[in-house]
């Protein structure tokens, strides 16, 4: 890790100043009108938890009998980082009051020109950098859907001053934040649940989302970025398995891409007798996957039917379809890739259920379970029952067939249903009760990966599971200490100019993930004739590498050119996740008239490796690039992938710039740079 960013002084500050006193807590509120600034003017308890990594700290405050306030409070030592999240519950046997105006963030920033710096959301945005000078105006973002990773992201870099602030807000929900200017003076407010304005019940628990703060020096980009970065991996990123392993960079392929059959989409044309030529002919071309990945459509519908194609409106049963899959031949199937080294992942999604009636008369859910009027609802995991029933069902299928690891998806906007059980629960109790519903079903959505986890942990399962929503929907900070995506987004699945727009800015801050590796005119079209190009191969070049084809059924396919690129990757997979230097300007993905470029550097080995990208409308056919983490006084042999040719180079040579010649456009150079 790069430490030129480092600023632990600046996280202590704002740890003693913010989250140790209680009278300075930087998150507001209403209650009954009243407005409070965290724990000023009450009588707050506190209690510290020291580790070698971190320091805890929880404090508790009454507003009144009934209603009590905790926050609880972590500093990391190592890079000054800071986290918290509120929590407000009814002790008492009465109603409380009402809760509303709930900030999670209510903060002021000290420092000249402050400028925020980040990207947009997945839909809609494709992950768009942007970067807006306060001074000039106010930045406002707002996240309705209930899937907080789409149009817009929350996570932010506030430079303020010498140095700045990484801002990001966990909770999978609906949020908005406001950055505005005054003078020296940046003010940041944050809101997660944004309709919320309740009184809780008896017994009633509900939250803001986590707030993480990591300050840093100097107002370098890159710098910045490789701070969050390392700080990412080593303390947000989920664990491998029950040994407490570090994640490490994997494949995955999809065998519905070789069935011969029609396939609408996920896995819905995979049967028994679908998955051995398959893995046969992995097996001998030497390419096979660290996961087989196993997707939508392989259960039944709620009337017990075979599904043949439009799995959208089928899903909530969780229960093998034993037509396509009888006996046990899924297990045997999945047996089969654990003989040969790899593990197996499924598709589910569990916060959507269709035809009620049917799943209530066949497999035991209840009416009440479900949130909405239609054939596709919203599955209420804030309900205890709900959630164990669904976790029951998620567990029994993984632990009956051999699956290693949980994927989940959402394709639906539960911010848009969430009110109507909020309606409803208003009229019962003749209170108010907006925001409610979301609370609790984001809890209970956060539960249930929990409880998948653990399962997995105590079953020699996978401790991670993968975050999906229609694409790059669920990417929030919190979901992120549980899961990774396997896909960042639906949308870069054709043009690799779309993943290299992507990689730019998306990368900065959720390293380990994955998206295509082919590159195709729709989303769900098989590639055709050879297979990906070095070019597409290249742009694709993530810590998680998913590549699916017609395997056996398209008699084009290179497999030596498969296995140059596949193999290629896993020569620089050790450095994806290492400090990351974006080398060109941010461009849409439309703008395909330019050269991009980047690098991967881990000083600890001294290893790198450059990208460049000619693309397909560059006239020029040479392109100059600085490498700013090259050392100025070292030596360095930078040895081209294509060619083998190695030359020696000083870094003062790198920091100059080196000039790559494409004479081609649409065409890749590969560098690897070892300094010596």
């Amino acid at each position: 890790m790069s430490k030129k960013s480092l600023n632990t002084a600046a996280g202590r500050r704002i740890f003693s100043k913010y989250l140790k006193d209680p009278s300075n807590y930087p998150f507001t509120f209403r209650y009954d009108g009243v407005l409070h600034k965290g724990f000023d003017g009450l009588f707050a308890r506190r209690s510290f938890i020291e580790s070698e990594e971190n320091l805890r700290v929880i404090t508790t405050a009454r507003v009144d009998k009934r209603l009590k306030v905790t926050a609880e409070a972590k500093y990391v030592f190592e890079y000054g980082q800071c986290e918290y999240t509120v929590w407000f519950e009814n002790t008492g046997k009465k109603p409380t009051g009402v809760i509303s105006d709930v900030y999670a963030l209510d903060m002021e920033f000290s420092g000249k020109n402050p400028v925020l710096r980040g990207c947009l959301g997945d839909h809609d945005n494709w992950y768009a950098g942007y970067e807006h000078d306060l001074s000039r105006g106010d930045k406002y973002f707002l996240s309705l859907g209930g899937r907080a990773t789409h149009i817009v992201f929350p996570y932010f870099d506030l430079c303020h001053g010498n140095g700045g602030t990484m801002i990001a807000l966990g909770w999978a929900g609906t949020w908005e934040t406001l950055f505005s200017a005054e003078g020296d003076v940046t003010r940041v407010k944050a809101k997660t649940d944004v309709s919320l304005d309740a009184t809780l019940l008896p017994g009633e628990k509900i939250r803001t989302g986590l707030v993480v703060l990591l300050p840093y020096k100097h107002r370098n980009y890159a710098d910045a970025t490789n701070l969050w970065r390392a700080w990412f991996m080593k303390y947000n990123l989920p664990k491998a398995d029950g040994s407490g392993a570090m994640l490490q960079p994997f494949s995955t392929s999809c065998f519905a891409s070789d069935t011969g059959l029609p396939n609408s989409d996920g896995s819905i044309s995979e049967r028994s007798f679908t998955w051995k030529p398959t893995l046969d002919k992995l097996i001998k071309e030497n390419m096979k996957p660290d996961f087989r990945w196993f997707d939508a459509g392989w259960y039944y519908d709620p009337e017990n039917n075979s599904v043949p194609e439009n799995w959208w409106i089928t899903v909530g049963t969780w229960e093998l379809d034993r037509e396509k899959w009888p006996g046990d031949s899924f297990l045997q199937s999945n047996t089969a890739c654990h003989k040969e080294g790899m593990k197996v992942l499924v598709w589910f999604e569990p916060e959507r259920v269709c035809n009620v009636p049917a799943l209530c008369k066949n497999y035991g859910y209840k009416e009440e379970w479900s949130i909405g009027d239609g054939i596709s609802r919203t599955n209420d995991l804030g309900n205890p029952d709900c959630l164990a029933w669904t976790l029951g069902r998620i567990t029994k299928f993984l632990g009956e067939h051999g699956v290693d690891m949980y994927r989940e998806d959402n394709n639906s906007d539960p911010g848009f249903a969430w009110p109507y059980k909020d309606g409803v629960e208003a009229q019962k109790y003749g209170l108010k009760r907006s925001g409610i519903t979301e609370n609790k079903c984001i809890c209970g959505h956060y539960a249930l990966w929990d409880g998948i986890i653990d399962y997995c942990r105590k079953n020699g399962k996978c401790t991670f599971v993968d975050s999906c929503a229609s694409g790059g929907g669920r990417n929030d900070i919190e979901s992120m200490r549980r899961g990774i995506p396997l896909m960042r987004s639906d949308f870069d699945r054709t043009a690799s100019s779309i993943r290299l727009s992507m990689t730019s800015t998306f990368c900065r801050w959720i390293p380990f993930h994955g998206s295509s590796t082919k590159e195709t005119e729709t989303q769900l079209e098989a590639s055709k004739g050879k297979g990906s190009s070095p070019y597409v191969a290249r742009a694709s070049y993530l810590p998680i590498y998913n590549y699916g084809e017609e395997f056996t059924h398209n008699k084009e396919l290179d497999y030596d050119l498969m296995r140059k690129n596949y193999n290629e990757w896993k020569s620089v997979k050790h450095l994806l996740t290492k400090d990351m230097y974006v080398l060109t300007p941010w461009r849409h993905f439309t703008d395909r008239t330019h050269w991009a470029a980047l690098a991967y550097d881990d000083p600890e080995i001294n290893e790198s490796v450059l990208l460049v990208f000619r693309m397909e409308e560059a006239e020029n056919d040479t392109f100059t690039v600085k490498l700013p983490f090259a050392i100025k006084g070292a030596k360095y042999a930078l040895k081209d992938a294509d060619s083998g040719k190695t030359t020696v180079k000083t870094g003062a040579d790198l920091l100059k710039g080196i000039t790559v010649t494409l004479p081609e456009p649409k065409s890749s150079a590969l560098i690897y740079i070892k300094r010596l």
